[in-house]
This record gives structure tokens, sequence and C-alpha cells, in this order.
């Protein structure tokens, strides 16, 4: 079993000004092919603090992996940091010189000088090809206590990082003679504690294992086996899948790269949607721009226009936008001012007084139906939340035979 450990280094990580999606990137490669993840560290760009983590990953891990912290400035560290604690001296290499400066001079520039460190290598490290940006990466082969340890060293923008990794560190790793198949099924309506409770002592094995997770969209409930073959992992982890799909049935909505919206496209059967949002600012027309049953929509907070879009005086006067009858109303103008088979509607207070109350409403002709929400947060939160909610009610009538049906 190989053991990695990922080190992301950059102060920026360090203090959240920017998202670390590259160790995430990793940590699904890694997955898929076998490799053990055991930690991921973020460090800030000080010489002393990321040798010292390296150091100690590579005492633990087969292969430390390295993000960031390979541009040309003095705080960009990982060469130095690498050369340190193998204790060997980095030096220009001639092909790299050549080939920074063939870049620059095909965009007409002269390479500043400051740039000569990112053709640094140290006599354990091959340089990685970077088509898409001026740092080279390094894939370092050394050894701890006479077993092999490997060292990448990835640039830290997603485009460069993620086509290096493929293209260059893959093919060089020593990746374990396994394959690993997972299936992520996706439920809504049923709290993570409970599909844990429904799935029981599946939770507890460890190949094929079965890990929930609470997602924006509901709770995601993976099945991964591992195996010598692809097709041994898959009928591996045949069983405990039919056992999870049957014990959720009640609340799956897809699989894998499923989305809530597609899910409701689906379920449309051809018709089209119509939807009006009143505070979610524009939230689920956007989590539906890409459906091909989206048919129009009105965002709003006008009272005048709302009245044109179905919602009466009297409920406006009685109840307020934020209300039953108001998303009831509006659910029923979607179909008739905006001319779709189907109509939905959300209207939240997303701030302010009454922050997070939400009403979402659908209407089909036969149906109409309403469901109340109170969640507390942020603005951005009340709004994501307002608009997966509308799509999951979508998607429950939906599937829903009408009565008499």
């Amino acid at each position: 079993m190989l053991l990695a450990e990922i080190i992301s280094v950059g102060t920026e990580l360090l203090f959240g000004e920017i998202v670390d999606s590259n160790a995430a990137f990793l940590a699904r490669e890694l997955a898929g092919r076998g490799v053990t993840l055991h930690r991921k560290t973020v460090l800030g760009d000080n010489l002393g603090r990321v040798s010292e983590g390296l150091r100690l990953a590579l005492s633990r891990a087969d292969i430390v992996i390295m993000g960031g912290g390979l541009g040309p400035t003095d705080d960009d560290l990982t060469r130095e940091a690498i050369a340190a604690v193998l204790n060997e001296t980095p030096q220009e290499d001639p092909n790299l010189i050549a080939w920074l400066e063939g870049l620059y001079s095909s965009r007409g520039r002269v390479m500043p000088q400051v740039n000569r460190k990112q053709a640094w290598l140290i006599p354990s490290a091959e340089a990685l090809p970077n088509p898409v940006g001026t740092a080279p990466g390094w894939f370092v082969r050394t050894q701890v206590e006479g077993r092999d340890r490997f060292i990448v060293a990835l640039p830290g923008p997603p485009r460069e990082m993620h086509r290096m990794w493929r293209e260059q560190v893959l093919p060089r790793l020593p990746l374990p003679d396994s394959a690993l198949h997972a299936v992520t099924l996706h439920t809504q309506g049923i709290g993570e504690s409970n599909v844990a409770e429904l799935l029981g002592e599946l939770t507890r094995a460890a190949n094929p294992s079965v890990a929930t997770y609470a997602r924006k969209t509901g709770v995601d409930v993976r099945v991964a086996a591992s195996a010598p073959t692809l097709e041994d992992a898959q009928a591996l982890a045949a069983p405990v899948l039919t056992t999870v799909r049957e014990r959720l049935a009640r609340w799956l909505w897809g699989e894998d790269g499923d989305t809530l919206a597609g899910a409701v496209t689906g379920a449309l059967a051809g018709r089209t949607l119509g939807v009006i949002e009143a505070g979610s600012g524009g939230a689920l027309s956007s989590l539906l721009a890409d459906e091909p049953g989206f048919l129009d929509a009105a965002v709003t907070v006008d009272h005048a226009r709302l009245i044109t879009l179905g919602l009466t005086p009297v409920t406006l006067r009685d109840h307020g936008v934020v209300s039953e009858p108001a998303a009831l109303e509006l659910a029923a103008g979607a179909r008739e001012h905006l001319g779709a088979d189907v109509g939905l509607a959300v209207v939240t207070a997303a701030k302010g007084e009454g922050a997070g109350r939400t009403f979402v409403a659908l209407s089909d002709g036969e149906r109409a139906e309403v469901r109340t929400l109170d969640w507390p947060g942020d603005a951005a939160q009340i709004r994501e939340r307002a608009a997966v909610a509308a799509l999951a009610l979508a998607l429950r009538v939906l599937r829903s035979p009408a009565v008499g049906a």
C-alpha cells in the first residue's frame, strides 16, 4: 500500500485568501488510483516551516506532493526546501534556461532575471515540463531508511497543475497494481444521521466502504471497492450498491455527475418550466440555466412587477410577498404569464427582518404544492438553500403520479 501526503505551500492559502482546490483534486486522483492519502497540510511561505513539513512527511509517506511555491520571487520556496531537506545544491539547468528565454522571446519580451530560479534543478530532481506556464515542476526520487520516496513539486495555478499531474506525474509514479471502483449516490429529503442509521452495518465495512457526506443538494453516499482489476472491484461493490439503493430508494435522485437540476429536467418529461424568484436573486435560475426544459424566468422584488406576474394585491396586503399564498400564486403565474407547462416559484427573505423565511411552490395545472422553510444563515446561504429547496420540491412533485392518474 502506497501512502501519500499533500503539502500545499502559500501564505495566501494559510490565510484563506485562496481556496485550496488543488488538494481536493489531488485527493480524488490518488484515491482513484489506489494510493492512500493520510494527511493534507497547508504551510505559509517560510523556508524553515516548509522544510520541516517536508522532512516530517518524508518520514511517513512514500509520495509527498507539494503544490505551489514554484514561482520566481523570493517567497517561492518549494525548491529551496526540497534542496535543504535532501542536502543538495540547486543549479541552473541550461536546457530550462533556454526554454524559459524562448518562451519570453516568443511573446516579444525579455525574460526577467528573477525567473532564472525557475530553471533550478538538484541532482535527484527531474524537471517536469509546463506547457501552459513558466514554472517547471520537479519529480524527485530519493530514499529514507532504505525505502524509495518520491517528491512531486507542482505549480499552484490549477490549469497548470492539473495538466502537469496527468501528463507528467502519473506516468512516473509507481502506482499500485489495484483498481478502485466508486459510485456516489445522491439523496434529498433525509438527514445524514438518518442515512447512516438506515445503512447501519454497511458503513462499518472496509472494502467495500460506504461513507456519507452532507452536500448542498442533500446527502451523498459513496460506495467504493478496491481489487486487483476494475472488473473485480465492480463485482465486489455490486451487492453493496444494490443494498444501498434499496434502502435509500425513496430519497435517491441521481448518481455520480448527475445534478439536481438535471433530475428535475428528466422529471419534466419534455414539459417546459417557468420560474419566478422574489428575494433569491436568481439563484434558482442559475442552477437551471443550462437545462433544456428551462423556458423563462422573472427575478424581481418589485411589488408592481410581481402583481403583473400573478401576485394579487389582496395577498400582498394581507400576507406579504414572503408567504405561502404568494408563493402559490406566483407558481401559477409562472405558468400563465411565462407560458410554461410547469411553474416554480421561490419567495424568501434573504436578509433583514425574518431572514431565512422561505416558501417554494410548484404548479403544473393539476397540482399546486408549497413547502415552508426557515433556515438561519447569511444572505448567500439563504438564497442557495431556497433554490435547492425549490428544485427538491419540483423533483418530488413531478415524480409523484397525479391524483387519478
